[in-house]
Order: structure tokens, then sequence, then C-alpha cells
């Protein structure tokens, strides 16, 4: 079988290229400014603005699976409009296709939301996704949007690198404690995607961690993990900071996860299952 991880180069994609690389499957990545270190992929210069070469990738790779891992932030022409391009080219050429989304679609209102939750975002990066969620689901209604959250590991990740920024003293700033989410790791995260593009699935599923922790209480389990100095964390009020964006937001994944075998655990356990772990540079 083979796949195209849109994004490879990123975080998240990276993972998902070792994971397909792993499992045997042909590999094809996609990148915006570099290409990935993983061996074995092939790699493929790929802006989601341009029609043209939208189509050109996924015509001359034909991949069965098509796995959307790009981050643009609040950039429309990318976050918005770049995903649905990209589900028009994979509906037309029969690839499957798993879009992910993110917990920023929705406001916190609800605080539990579940996949048949309609978006409520308040920030520009949040109203950008859930755009997306709705161009994917209305071109290509066999697709997957997967929404997830704060996605954990190496200091590739950046929440991590936050907390080694700030207890070095490269970062002065505050964590907050009534900013709520549900963090996954980025290895479970990978692995319930590719196990999604290869099913049947269709429509909306959550994928994030079991546990609903804040931003604070996060540093703390990821300083004990990496043997940094937690006093050194300074806790804050997101609703007092000006900051915009949802306060609490939990993803109920309990639909999704019974459908998977890939288990979906939570920061409390696999943050302490890898506190005699070395910490990646």
């Amino acid at each position: 079988m083979s796949v195209l991880i849109v994004g490879g180069s990123g975080f998240l994609g990276s993972e998902l290229v070792r994971q397909a690389r792993a499992a045997g499957h042909v590999t094809a990545a996609t990148f915006a400014t570099r290409p990935g270190s993983v061996p074995d992929a092939s790699w493929h210069a790929l802006d989601l603005r341009d029609p043209q070469l939208v189509e050109s990738v996924v015509a001359d790779l034909a991949p069965c699976v098509i796995i959307n891992a790009t981050s643009g932030g609040a950039d429309w022409a990318v976050t918005a409009e770049g995903p649905v391009r990209l589900a028009l080219v994979a509906e037309r050429h029969g690839c499957r296709l798993v879009h992910v989304s993110s917990d920023a679609v929705f406001s916190g209102a609800s605080a539990h939301y579940d996949e048949s939750q309609l978006p409520d975002p308040v920030t520009p990066y949040g109203a950008a996704k859930a755009a997306a969620e709705t161009g994917v689901r209305l071109v290509y209604p066999d697709a997957v949007v997967a929404r997830t959250s704060l996605i954990i590991g190496d200091r590739r990740s950046v929440h991590v690198r936050a907390v080694h920024e700030l207890t070095s003293g490269r970062w002065d700033g505050v964590l907050f404690t009534d900013d709520v989410r549900c963090p996954v790791h980025v290895s479970d995260l990978a692995a319930a995607l590719l196990e999604l593009g290869f099913s049947d699935a269709s429509g909306v599923r959550h994928l994030a961690g079991a546990d609903a922790v804040s931003r604070y209480d996060l540093g703390v389990l990821i300083a004990r993990r990496d043997g940094l100095d937690i006093s050194r964390l300074r806790a804050g009020q997101r609703s007092e900071s000006g900051i915009p964006g949802a306060l609490d937001v939990r993803l109920d994944c309990r639909a999704t996860q019974r459908e998977l075998v890939t288990c979906l655990r939570g920061a409390r356990e696999f943050l302490v299952e890898g506190m005699n772990a070395p910490s990646n540079p």
C-alpha cells in the first residue's frame, strides 16, 4: 500500500512518515521549505496554494492514502483553502483522505465536545481550521476529518520546547492554569491517523489524549519527565491575560477510541512512562 504524507517534514508529519515506512508502506511526503530526514521516503515540494502543483503531485504519485498534516497557522490560503484543494484532487483520483484538524475549532463554551458538535471558533486560526473541515467534508464526504489537541513528544513539540525555554530562562512567560486541553503523544496520534487512513472510516473523528490537563500542569509533567527545575515554571491565568481563545476544550474521544486498536494515552500516562527515558536534545 502507498501513502502520501502532506506536511511530512513537520513534527507530526515526520512521525507519520517514520511509522508508515516501519509498517512497510511505500511512502511519499511533501515539504514547504526543505525535505525531511526520514530515510527510504520520497520527498516532494508542495504548496497547497498552487492547484496545479497539488494536482501534479497527487497524479504522479497515485497514493492509496493521503494524510494532510500541514500546519499553516492563521494563513487562510494555506489552512482553510489548501485542504479543500487537496480534497478535490484526492476525490478525483480515488485516494483515501485523512485531514488533520484541531480543537481550536471550538470556543470552550461547552468544555466537553464529541464528534457530533459543530465548530464555533473564536480565533482566526480556529476559523481557518473550521472552514477547512466544512470544505473537505463538502467536496469529499468519504474523507476523515480528525480533530486533535496539543501534540507532545520530544523538543520538536512547541509545548515541550516552551517548557525547556522557561526553565532555562530563555523565555520569560507563564503557563496558564485555566487553559485546559487533552494532550496527545505524537506517536499515538500518528498511529491512529494511519489506522484510520487504511480503514473504511469517514466523517469526523476525535484523536486526543485521555487526560484533561491545564497548560501549567502539562508543563510540570514535562519538566519532571525531562529532569528540569519545576520551580522555574510560573503560573498565570489566561482569562486575565487578554490573549484570545478558548479556555477549556476537552475532546471526547470515546466513540473513536472504540473503533481503534491504537490506544490514545493520557498525558499523565505517557509523560510518567517517559520519566526514565532520555530527552532528545
